[in-house]
């Protein structure tokens, strides 16, 4: 009997010990992949990053297992079009009840980078079409990336990054008004663009690109009790200074460049004493059962590790200060143990 109570408290161990490691992690949540996003639909969470040349999409319960998540590649370009190549940060996004993604394309000349949109009328995403629905384009046509879309009072938004005009040199932050998810029916207005000293850190050494770079790009919508916020990030993704700033909307109209504030420190920058460097291009999402609110961004764990494949996923919740604004913290180490998201009971 003695021997049967030693093995039954050993499983019970063992069991203990796995439930625990499920109900915590450390990031990063892979090894590689820049500009996560994810959408929460009908108990699944649906992620995607940047993988350059396809569209993947993982399923899961639980972001902090998507090392074992399933996965499945829903689209490749076309060969020999305008969007073959260098597909950046895309985003999955239900609308009125159908499935689309945005992502930024070329053909292997980045000045020709445009958003472009897929639509999937199917319930669950990794079934049914992925029809091309087109170039989202604003007037003027300009270079744009990072495109983020949401419903605002009933209509759809789109906000993006791009140049003022043809050639490199600064990234702003641009809002346009949507006739529907593949058709901008507005001017493309101006509502951020780089002013500060520390979203100002763009220097180049190649033979490509000017010699530095103003950026803001990666917009992404946030709302909180009625307040409406557009988190950004700022400066070149190469630099270990890459961070994240805020604009505040403070009017009435989304289109009006005045009721944009743009809070003049950074909300998130590297942890030298954490070893993340470069934290950015970030998404929000929510707790399962609906009572958190967390941020997935990329980061390098080394200085110097630029904008190539050693930009990994992370995520950690995020509170909220007295004044309504969002509170990001210091993005933690890889040694940090985390809880994960309040699942639902």
């Amino acid at each position: 009997m003695k021997g049967i109570y030693t093995f039954t408290m050993l499983v019970l161990l063992i069991c203990s010990g796995a439930l625990a490691q499920t109900k915590t992690f450390q990031n990063p949540l892979l090894p590689s992949g820049a500009d996560p996003f994810s959408t929460y639909h009908d108990g699944y969470y649906y992620y995607t990053n940047t993988l350059q040349n396809k569209l993947v999409l993982w399923k899961t319960k639980n972001l902090a297992n998507l090392a074992d998540a399933e996965s499945k590649t829903i689209w490749t370009p076309p060969e020999g079009t305008m969007y073959s190549k260098e597909i950046w940060a895309p985003e999955f996004h239900i609308i009125d009840g159908k499935w689309y993604v945005y992502f930024a394309a070329d053909d292997g000349d980045n000045n020709n980078h445009r958003m472009y949109v897929l639509e999937n009328k199917s319930e669950d995403p990794f079934q049914g079409n992925w029809e091309f629905k087109g170039k989202v384009a604003a007037n003027p046509d300009r270079w744009a990336i990072d495109g983020n879309v949401f419903k605002y009072e009933g209509e759809l938004y789109m906000i993006w990054s791009g140049w003022e005009g043809d050639t490199n040199g600064q990234q702003n932050i641009y809002i346009a008004k949507m006739e529907n998810p593949w058709t901008i029916n507005t001017n493309r207005v101006l509502i951020s663009e780089p002013t500060y000293v520390w979203e100002k850190q763009g220097d180049l050494d190649d033979e490509i690109n000017p010699p530095h770079v103003n950026v803001n790009e990666g917009p992404q919508y946030l709302e909180h009790d009625g307040e409406i916020f557009i988190v950004y990030s700022a400066n070149g993704c190469w630099t270990d200074y890459y961070s994240l700033g805020l604009l505040e909307f403070t009017g009435d109209d989304l289109l009006d460049p005045s009721a944009w504030k743009k809070h003049d420190e950074p909300i998130f920058k590297k942890s030298e004493e954490n070893s993340v460097y470069a934290p950015g291009h970030n998404s929000f999402f929510k707790s399962p059962d609906g009572t958190e609110d967390w941020i997935l961004y990329h980061a390098n764990s080394n200085p110097g590790d630029g904008c190539g494949g050693k930009r990994s996923p992370r995520m950690q919740k995020i509170e909220w200060n007295e004044d309504g604004t969002p509170n990001l913290g210091v993005p933690v180490s890889k040694e940090t143990v985390l809880e994960i998201p309040s699942e639902n009971k």
